[in-house]
C-alpha cells in the first residue's frame, strides 16, 4: 500500500514536499513515479525515479522547479515542489512500478495540493 502525505494550500513561488510511504512492500525494488490530476483533466505523468535513485526524469513544465528523490532506508519517496504555480493545483498520485518497460500499477490515494494566485 502506497500513502502520500504533505498536501495542502500554498499561494503561489511557495513550496511544499509530498512524501509516499509504503507499507506491505519494499520500495528499494520498485521504480517510482509521481503523476497529477488536476479537475477535468486527465491524470499525467510529474515525475519518476529509479530503484537507485541515481535516474530521474520529469515532465518539462516541472523541470527546475520540482525534485524527486528517495530514502529507501525509509521506505519513502519524495516530490519537493518549489516556486509553485497555480496550474500546478492537482491530485498528486505516487506509483511503483517494477521495471522502467512496465506499467505503474500500484498507486495510492493521492494528496491535494492547491495553489492560490
Amino acid at each position: 500500500q502506497l500513502v502520500e502525505s504533505g498536501g495542502g494550500l500554498v499561494q503561489a513561488g511557495g513550496s511544499l514536499r509530498l512524501s509516499c510511504a509504503a507499507s506491505g512492500r519494499t520500495l528499494s525494488s520498485y521504480n517510482m513515479g509521481w503523476f497529477r490530476q488536476a479537475p477535468g483533466k486527465e491524470r499525467g505523468f510529474v515525475a519518476s525515479i529509479s530503484k537507485s535513485g541515481g535516474s530521474t526524469a520529469y515532465v518539462n513544465s516541472v523541470k527546475g522547479r520540482f525534485t524527486i528523490s528517495r530514502d529507501n532506508a525509509k521506505n519513502t519517496v519524495y516530490l519537493q515542489m518549489n516556486s509553485l504555480k497555480p496550474e500546478d493545483t492537482a491530485v498528486y498520485y505516487c506509483a511503483a512500478r517494477t521495471t522502467d518497460l512496465s506499467p505503474f500499477g500500484s498507486w495510492g490515494q493521492g494528496t491535494q495540493v492547491t495553489v492560490s494566485s
